[in-house]
C-alpha cells in the first residue's frame, strides 16, 4: 500500500511539474514579447515599403507613357504631312528621296518610342481603336469592314494616341 501511496505522489509530482511546465511556456517573457512586436512592425513596415515601390513604380510608368503620348501627338501631323507630300507627283527625284528619310527618320524615332500603327484597312470597325467618319453599302465586303482610311492613328502599348479615322462598309 506505501509503494502505491509513493507511486501515486510520484504522479501526482510529475503530473505537477509538467502543468507548470506548461504554465511557464504560456507565460512569455516581456523581452521576447517586444521583439515578437517589433519583428511584426518591420515585417508590416517592409511589405508596405514593397507595395509603395511596386505602386510609385507604376505610376511613374504611366506619367512617362501619358507625357511621351502628348508630345508625339503634337507631331504626328507633321508625319501625315510628310505622307501626303510623298502621294504628290513631282519631276525632282532628290527632293522626293529627301522626304522620304524625313519620314523614315520620323516613324523609326516613334518606332523606338513603342508607338506604332493601329491597322485599320481591311479590319473589322473597332470604336476603341478607330473613329467612323462615314459609311458606305458594299455588298463585297463584311459588315464593319474598314474599307478607307482618311488619317493613321497611333497607339503606344495600349494606350490610344490618336484614332484611326475611317469609313466603314455597312
Amino acid at each position: 500500500m506505501n509503494e502505491e501511496k509513493q507511486d501515486t505522489e510520484q504522479l501526482e509530482e510529475k503530473a505537477e511539474q509538467k502543468e507548470n511546465k506548461e504554465k511557464e511556456d504560456y507565460i512569455i517573457d516581456p523581452k521576447q514579447q517586444e521583439l515578437d512586436e517589433l519583428n511584426d512592425r518591420y515585417k508590416r513596415v517592409l511589405a508596405e515599403f514593397e507595395n509603395y515601390k511596386k505602386r510609385s513604380g507604376k505610376e511613374r510608368e504611366t506619367l512617362y507613357n501619358s507625357i511621351l503620348s502628348d508630345i508625339i501627338e503634337v507631331f504626328l501631323p507633321i508625319v501625315d504631312n510628310l505622307e501626303n507630300s510623298l502621294k504628290v507627283e513631282t519631276q525632282d527625284i532628290e527632293y522626293k528621296k529627301g522626304v522620304e528619310l524625313i519620314l523614315k527618320q520620323f516613324k523609326d524615332i516613334l518606332k523606338s518610342k513603342g508607338v506604332e500603327e493601329i491597322p485599320a484597312l481591311g479590319e473589322t470597325f473597332d470604336p476603341t481603336l478607330h473613329e467612323a467618319v462615314s459609311s458606305v453599302q458594299d455588298p463585297d465586303k463584311n459588315p464593319q469592314e474598314i474599307v478607307q482610311e482618311y488619317r493613321k492613328g497611333y497607339k503606344i502599348g495600349n494606350k490610344v494616341i490618336r484614332h484611326s479615322m475611317v469609313i466603314v462598309a455597312n
